[in-house]
């Protein structure tokens, strides 16, 4: 099954190009579905939540995972939109095989 998924862009001003990071989202979640097809929707929030004076522009990247029974969010902050899209899927790319490995040991 291929999930559904809504990209939301937040306080992002037009340097950022949004069809370049929609590609990778889509095809970063295609390889999520690879591991298992219990997907249903998935949601994907990119916006700037903080102005730190020290830290710079940070930008999170938020994907939140609706799995038949187990929903997950996951969040990621960094100074590069590309590189917060990137860990955030890295870090959800564990916890799906994670849940998929529990899963196949209870049965």
């Amino acid at each position: 099954m291929k999930p559904a998924v809504d990209v939301v862009y937040r306080d992002l001003d037009s340097s950022v190009t949004f069809s370049a990071l929609n590609d990778i989202i889509t095809k970063k979640l295609e390889k999520l579905s690879r591991y298992t097809d219990q997907i249903v929707h998935s949601r994907v929030v990119l916006d700037t939540p903080h102005h730190h004076k020290h830290k710079g522009k940070q930008f999170r990247a938020s994907i939140e995972l609706d799995i038949v029974g187990h929903p997950m969010a996951i969040t990621q902050d960094d100074e590069s939109i590309h590189v917060a899209v990137r860990d955030a899927f890295s870090s959800a790319e564990r916890k799906v095989k994670q849940l998929v490995a529990r899963q196949r040991n209870t049965r």
